[in-house]
């Protein structure tokens, strides 16, 4: 579990630079104008680093024959990205409340709460998709 959960963190690192970069790239152009810009941009980056994390999840992560009938299903992308979900509204919550209540860049809040929803995000699918 010590080596697949290495994998993870790098596929979560790879997720993260597609998350980040959409993230970065809508705010600083596309949404810059707009009040909710940033938070439509994290939504975004959500999309873009989910379907990243999913199929590099799938080809490196959780790689063993037991999980060959797992996670390749419809019902198992929805799984995939309900738990993804749930990061991301704790990501939105996180992002709200570094900026919002302690002035933070949003850069650094999103780094700082990608470690957090890293945790949720491997745990609930390793405990609920890949069981």
């Amino acid at each position: 579990m010590v080596k697949e959960f290495l994998r993870y963190v790098v596929v979560g690192g790879i997720s993260f630079a597609a998350d980040f970069a959409t993230i970065v790239a809508f705010e600083e152009t596309l949404l810059k104008a707009f009040s909710w810009g940033l938070y439509a941009a994290v939504v975004c980056g959500f999309v873009v680093g989910l379907a990243v994390n999913y199929y590099l999840s799938l080809k490196f992560v959780f790689t063993s024959p037991d999980y060959a009938d797992r996670g390749r299903s419809l019902s198992a992308f929805l799984a995939f990205g309900v738990i993804g979900l749930v990061g991301l509204l704790l990501t939105e919550l996180g992002m709200w409340l570094g900026i919002e209540c302690l002035g933070w860049n949003y850069m650094v809040v999103k780094i700082l709460v990608t470690g957090v929803v890293l945790m949720w995000n491997y745990l609930g699918r390793k405990l609920i998709i890949f069981r």
